[in-house]
């Protein structure tokens, strides 16, 4: 079986053919996801993701045919659309601060951490802010709403004609889903928007067929199913739910890494360091943590490929050159900190690329403290092939690493929406190394 999975990330939008016999991706179509910044606020150019959607389908389906069609999104993204299902206002771009002119307002009505899991976050990342920014700003258009979705179940609508939503979107430090309860949280009731709401659909659910104008416009079958769909770094972690024994750990990479701990070491979250609970694919609350590192990534190195020599490494380590949090603020386990280097005087390229990874690697070994994360971290995305940093995080954690072998693990993840097969994690397994420099090294970060 062929899956086509539509992977809407904040960088980049994907379209990948997923094999699930093999679970292997066998083809894939990337474009940049640029914002557009203009009137009325800086949101997302749906249009054009339609038409590369659309466009990827048909020439993908020439090459292999296409069976079911699966979806996953960034989170913190909503729309609000009206009854003939088109956008009553632009989709918003999180990195809009908009929100926050109206953070005194907001928090009066939002709910506690005890309630949501949700920590209060700035811009647009809680998208409670966001809708509630639109309603006091565009109180006509928003009148004129007949459901709010979750970004995920947007492109179902368009793909289906179909309207829900799903707990992992729903359960991504919104602000408007109950873990505990499994149902709306207060915020929905105070502010009158839960007959704004679509049903809740569990992400396996098939929805429907392609609409008949789809099917035409890309030769797919009319026939062809589409599946509800998840928020990305919990298509990630889905794979190891079906398989893996806890406790274990998942990190999600791309713009953003995201920590998920499962059976992992009870801890109390601390909101203030961007610590969440979120709602995985099976409904269950997971203990997770984040920072903005894909985005740190590109700005430390301009977005291109590094080299770097063993003895670059070595002299890393032995003068323990140190970047210390946060090059991306405001969000993060250190989000009022800002980003110094220590030691780290006349580096050449590949030396300023290991410091720059194991600061990465650091990061995210926060990130797991702070959930209880145990166990073996399997990474995902892009950060699985980077050495420098498994090879870090395996020493700071003192846990094995594995390195997932696809090039993104929530395309394999979302395919699986379309099937009962289980996946045993692939990849390199990296033991925690014996030399004593890369322990010292993650000591003298931490402790600096």
């Amino acid at each position: 079986m062929i899956v086509a999975v539509i992977d809407i990330g904040k960088t980049n939008a994907k379209v990948a053919l997923v094999d699930l016999a093999t679970l292997s991706e066998i083809a894939l179509r990337r474009i940049a996801n640029a914002s557009v910044r203009q009137a009325p606020y800086p949101h997302h150019d749906v249009g054009a993701l339609w038409t590369f959607i659309l466009d990827s389908l048909a020439d993908l389906n020439r090459e292999q045919r296409i069976d079911a069609i699966s979806i996953t999104t960034h989170g913190a993204t909503g729309a609000l659309v009206d009854r003939s299902g088109e956008l009553v206002l632009p989709v918003l771009d999180y990195e809009f601060d908009g929100p926050d002119q109206l953070a005194a307002d907001y928090d009066a009505v939002r709910p506690s951490f005890a309630e949501t899991g949700t920590p209060r976050l700035p811009i647009g990342l809680n998208l409670g802010a966001q809708f509630f920014w639109q309603q006091r700003q565009f109180p006509a258009e928003f009148a004129k709403a007949a459901a709010m979705l979750m970004y995920p179940q947007y492109w179902a609508l368009r793909l289906t004609g179909v309207a829900v939503n799903e707990v992992t979107s729903l359960g991504c430090h919104t602000d408007l889903w109950n873990p505990w309860t499994s149902d709306y949280s207060s915020l929905v009731d105070r502010m009158g928007w839960r007959r704004l709401m679509a049903p809740v659909r569990p992400a396996k659910d098939r929805l429907g067929p392609i609409l008949p104008e789809l099917a035409q416009r890309t030769g797919l079958d009319p026939q062809t199913p589409v599946f509800c769909g998840l928020h990305d770094s919990n298509a990630s972690l889905l794979p190891h739910l079906l398989s893996d024994a806890p406790p274990f750990s998942v990190v999600s990479t791309g713009t953003w890494v995201v920590s998920m701990a499962v059976g992992g070491s009870k801890v109390e979250l601390d909101p203030a360091r961007d610590t969440l609970v979120n709602v995985n694919a099976l409904g269950d609350p997971v203990p997770s943590a984040r920072f903005m590192g894909g985005r740190e990534f590109s700005l430390l190195t301009d977005g291109q490929p590094q080299e770097w020599s063993k003895d670059d490494v070595a002299a890393v380590l032995a003068q323990k050159a140190l970047l210390l949090p946060s090059t991306q603020q405001g969000s993060g386990p250190f989000p009022q900190r800002a980003a110094q280097w220590c030691n780290a005087d006349d580096l050449s390229s590949g030396q300023r690329f290991a410091a720059i990874s194991f600061y990465l690697a650091l990061m995210t070994v926060t990130c797991l403290e702070l959930i209880g994360g145990d166990g073996p971290t399997t990474v995902e995305g892009p950060f699985a092939q980077n050495p420098l940093f498994i090879r870090m995080l395996a020493a700071a954690t003192g846990r094995p690493v594995i390195a997932s072998e696809t090039s993104t693990g929530t395309s394999i993840g979302a395919a699986l929406l379309a099937s009962d097969v289980t996946v045993t994690s692939k990849g390199e397994r990296t033991a925690p190394p014996i030399e004593r420099a890369w322990r010292e090294y993650a000591l003298a970060w931490q402790q600096a």
